[in-house]
């Protein structure tokens, strides 16, 4: 069989659309997407519950049932009482609001020290270098154990808590940062070179835009771990009006099993609630350039 000039010309034309047609994704994937992000947390949650009740009411023997009560007595006894001495809601709410002040002023603290030294670290090699054993012996060392170190030196109060807090969030925030700084492509910093533009300038507009990713990487994880910092400072420093870690550790004491779990999901909560803030926050600082390989 014989092909024209023609022929030719026709199959080329018609082979990018054909190949396009193939490769098009079909119009119901997307909604079986939509379906899927919508159906899967609803999934996940009632396993979640399932296997709650499972060991509440047939793994645990009849007479440790106090120390996971079911969900349901949780919401009776722990979310539905308001104020019943120091049980019900309002003390768990009162004592979370100090745990997120103590979070929230140590995370702030940890972000300006953290990207500071992070920014000098990047600039100069030396500092990099005298800086980082310390920062990985920070890292690994038992916080629990420079408590009372840290309450000889500075009390039991707010300022404690909030040290407890940076030093447990600080790494991340470094480590994050001072990798996006030090990633950016070389060939960016040649064209910057070639422009004869200054440290500074080359700073504030490459290597913290480019880093802006990263950066919001380690955010979130710290984050997540000033959370933690409060409530293990809660645990130690329990002077003056207790957060929500010293009130965990009381119910712990007294088996008030729904009370206890009711401050430990709001605990949880709190800590989701600021991680999902830096992720929104992350999504509007980079979302817009930011390319990422997950199939839409």
């Amino acid at each position: 069989m014989t092909y024209t000039a023609g022929d030719v010309e026709t199959e080329a034309l018609a082979a990018p659309s054909t190949r396009a047609a193939e490769l098009a994704p079909s119009t119901g994937a997307p909604r079986r997407n939509r379906v899927a992000e919508v159906l899967g947390p609803i999934v996940v949650f009632f396993v979640f519950l399932g296997i709650w009740y499972f060991l509440a009411e047939v793994v645990l023997p009849k007479q440790k049932r106090f120390l996971l009560p079911p969900p349901h007595r949780v919401i009776s006894d722990g979310f539905l009482v308001w104020h019943q001495g120091n049980r019900g809601l309002k003390p768990i709410l009162d004592s979370l609001a100090l745990t997120a002040r103590v979070a929230l002023v140590g995370l702030v603290i940890t972000i300006i020290l953290g990207m500071g030294l992070a920014t000098a670290m990047s600039m100069a090699r030396w500092v990099e270098r005298a800086s980082w054993p310390y920062l990985v012996g920070l890292q690994a060392a038992p916080i629990l154990a420079l408590t009372p170190l840290i309450s000889g030196l500075l009390g039991f109060g707010f300022t404690s808590r909030v040290l407890v807090v940076v030093l447990i969030a600080f790494f991340p925030v470094v480590n994050n940062t001072l990798f996006g700084l030090l990633s950016v492509d070389k060939s960016q910093h040649e064209l910057f070179t070639l422009q004869g533009a200054s440290r500074a300038t080359r700073l504030w507009k490459l290597q913290y835009p480019a880093a802006m990713p990263s950066i919001f990487v380690g955010l979130r994880n710290a984050a997540g771990l000033a959370v933690i910092g409060a409530v293990v400072g809660d645990f130690y420093f329990r002077q003056g009006h207790p957060g929500i870690g010293a009130q965990i550790d009381v119910y712990r004491q007294r088996l008030y099993g729904p009370e206890m779990l009711t401050a430990i999901i709001l605990s949880a909560l709190f800590g989701l609630v600021v991680f999902i803030f830096f992720g929104w926050l992350g999504n509007k600082a980079v979302g817009k350039w930011h390319t990422t390989t997950r199939a839409s």
